[in-house]
């Protein structure tokens, strides 16, 4: 018997760890990389996807949320739009969609968050904060994959 592969986030615009080119950040086209995953488990029935930056001055900063991704779907194109029935929420930007890189000094860490989840939608409308999205992932995470990329301010 196969052992089931582990979640697995793949960003092929920059290695794990390494600098986000500067095109995906505020002083560039400030466009999404284009992110894949492989590996979810066989219970997942859609995925949701959180970026966000931990070191910011204020606390945890949301750049990108979104959910209701279908399981049938394991990429999302760089400067994603959302189709068929993703949801997007607001970031800390006040903007729906992906908000790039832009810390105010120093290097920040900028962590994408996949998470596979047991149901094909959450009750989250459309728009939605980080805190409405995190309530609703309660009790339907499945499985969690991170990757993380720095950004230093210009």
């Amino acid at each position: 018997m196969l052992a089931a592969m582990a979640l697995k986030l793949i960003i092929a615009a920059f290695p794990e760890n390494a600098t986000i080119p500067e095109k995906y950040g505020c002083n560039g086209e400030n466009i999404s990389p284009a992110i894949e995953w492989s590996g979810a488990p066989a219970k997942t029935r859609s995925f949701a996807l959180i970026v966000d930056d931990p070191d910011a001055p204020g606390g945890t900063f949301t750049h990108w949320l979104l959910w209701s991704i279908p399981d049938t779907i394991h990429s999302l194109d760089e400067n994603f739009k959302p189709t068929l029935n993703v949801q997007v929420g607001t970031n800390d930007f006040g903007k729906k969609g992906y908000g790039g890189p832009c810390p105010p000094s120093g290097t920040h860490r900028y962590i994408f968050k996949l998470f596979a989840l047991d149901t094909p939608a959450l009750p989250v409308k459309a728009g939605a904060k980080r805190a409405d999205l995190e309530r609703a992932l309660r009790g339907h995470i499945v499985e969690k994959a991170e990757y993380m990329g720095k950004y230093s301010a210009k």
